[in-house]
């Protein structure tokens, strides 16, 4: 299988793994962390989104972690951080899971994927697009997507993207009961930021996803929502930075 990538900037070797909104949401966010700082961001593209091909066997986030540990071992990276928002936050808790001698420290952003009781996932699928930008945004002004004033091309990679999203993760929980149990078998350090106003996935549910790592430090975000990479990333940065000094 072919997995689509940009990489941008030398030094430490990142993967870098985009949520539901696409490879567009980490774009701004690569090209920033690799002008700033020593690293080797990588950007895949999910096989599916933006118009990819997903072959038949990639069909859940266990397939997707299977198919990077494979990437990882043909780009021949090693002490890599593996960063994932979203979805690509579960996508990199399975990666890591895997236990890949390539990988040297996990970075979980608003990430998804656990179950924890009184903590449920928004279900994204049946909210309407100005519910989808007040759960992602503390501030959701001049967010809410309007298909009607999206070219063609463009309502048709949002509705694949939106579907390839539903095959990974499911409708609508958006969660695996048994991955929260199976991260004690990650024994990298690990870092797990959540911005204070998340509607998708509250903070409550960030601290239960530290909590699941034995080697995890849990970071808050004021003022910023699903998606930190977008809405706050200089204070991503920030936390991102100081934790890769460390590990």
């Amino acid at each position: 299988m072919s997995i689509q990538y940009t990489e941008r900037g030398t030094g430490r070797p990142v993967l870098l793994l985009h949520g539901g909104a696409g490879p567009a949401s980490v774009t701004g966010f690569a090209d920033r962390f690799a002008a700033e700082h020593p690293v080797r961001v990588i950007t895949p593209t999910h096989p599916g989104f933006d118009g990819t091909e997903r072959p038949a066997g990639i069909a859940g986030v266990k397939d997707l972690a299977a198919a990077y540990h494979a990437f990882l071992d043909e780009l021949d990276l090693h002490d890599v951080v593996v960063v994932g928002n979203s979805i690509g936050g579960w996508i990199a808790a399975e990666l890591a899971i895997l236990d890949s001698p390539r990988i040297g420290a996990l970075v979980i952003v608003d990430g998804v994927g656990i179950e924890v009781e009184g903590h449920p996932v928004a279900d994204f699928f049946n909210l309407s697009f100005p519910q989808i930008a007040a759960a992602s945004y503390y501030d959701p002004t001049g967010r809410v997507i309007d298909p009607g004033a999206m070219p063609e091309a463009a309502r048709a990679v949002m509705a694949g993207n939106r579907a390839t999203l539903e095959v990974y993760a499911g409708r609508p929980s958006m969660v695996d009961p048994t991955l929260r149990g199976r991260l004690v078998a990650v024994h990298k350090p690990a870092l797990v930021v959540w911005g204070d106003s998340d509607g998708i996935a509250d903070p409550g549910y960030g601290r239960a996803f530290a909590a699941a790592l034995p080697k995890a430090d849990f970071v808050v975000l004021e003022r910023t929502g699903h998606l930190p990479q977008l809405e706050s990333p200089e204070a991503l940065l920030g936390a991102l930075w100081t934790f890769i000094e460390a590990s």
